[in-house]
């Protein structure tokens, strides 16, 4: 018996072996394992190394490995709860919300197993998001408890009211500061993949620099609107590429010197009116390991 599952949207450009990896919550080690022992294949001929497509299937063996239970699963840090909302950090691997086609870990899965409530305010499977991050993309997400900071938190996202600053590593040298104002769209011919297009709709970006190394800039990023992949495609569009992202161009040789499996892009805080007290707040989330040693790697090229 098998299990066939449709590749998700935000893998699709992804090595087979890094892509499974996400999709089970596994190391790539392990995928590459199930790979090898033709336990995860596709409908066509495929190496570790391939790049997946749009339509492609992962059909998987019933004897492999299923994704991690909830005795091994992963915990979740918790930056900020309290009865109205928490604010975790999420881990690149994480979904926010389960969808069609995604057999790994979740937000809202992790945290209800952790004990942690959400309101039933939202649709099934996504009670409490008000706002989510991509598989690929790890740090601050915000989801609420009560049903009364749902309903503000939901209009502070949808009014742009909440100040998200990311940080990215992108390909080369930046401008010490810049906006980079660009409509985004669906690429054409293309059904997961998104492109500056002048039918799209209004994307604005602000960055500033951080920090430059050797072919990479470490850059500050504020987004005025929240377009679908809006920080990769807009840094992929001035020749930037942010480190890892091999759906928008990327080196893999490099990704693969600096241990990166994914976009370096991590949301390192978000700052908000509490949604009954109307006190500011500003919650940081500190870098992953994966991120951290890939700036370690950097900083030693650059002695």
């Amino acid at each position: 018996m098998k299990k066939v599952i449709p590749l998700p949207e935000n893998l699709v450009g992804e090595r087979f072996d890094v892509a499974l990896s996400k999709m089970l919550g596994v190391s790539r080690a392990k995928a590459e394992a199930l790979i090898e022992r033709k336990e995860a294949f596709l409908d066509r001929e495929a190496k570790k190394s391939e790049k997946l497509e749009e339509g492609d299937m992962v059909t998987l063996e019933v004897q492999s490995p299923s994704p991690p239970s909830p005795s091994h699963a992963s915990f979740l840090e918790i930056l900020y709860q309290d009865f109205d909302i928490v604010v975790i950090n999420k881990p690149a691997s994480f979904a926010s919300h389960p969808c069609a086609g995604w057999v790994g870990e979740t937000v809202t899965e992790a945290l209800e197993r952790q004990g942690v409530s959400l309101c039933q305010d939202g649709p099934i499977g996504r009670r409490g998001v008000v706002s989510r991050l991509d598989v690929g993309t790890s740090g601050a997400m915000l989801l609420c408890r009560s049903n009364e900071g749902y309903i503000e938190m939901k209009r502070q996202f949808a009014a742009h009211e909440v100040e998200k600053t990311y940080h990215a590593l992108a390909s080369g040298y930046l401008r010490q500061a810049a906006t980079i104002e660009a409509p985004i769209a669906r690429a054409p011919g293309a059904k997961f993949r998104f492109a500056v297009c002048p039918y799209g709709k209004e994307a604005v970006t602000h960055y500033k620099t951080l920090k430059t190394f050797k072919g990479f800039t470490l850059a500050q990023v504020n987004i005025e609107t929240g377009r679908t992949h809006q920080i990769r495609v807009h840094f992929s569009s001035t020749g930037h590429p942010l480190a890892g992202d091999t759906l928008y161009g990327s080196n893999p040789k490099m990704d693969e010197k600096l241990g990166l499996d994914r976009q370096w892009l991590h949301a390192t805080s978000l700052r908000f009116r509490h949604p009954v007290t109307k006190v500011w707040m500003k919650v940081e989330a500190p870098y992953p390991a994966d991120l951290e040693k890939s700036l370690d790697i950097l900083a030693r090229d650059g002695e």
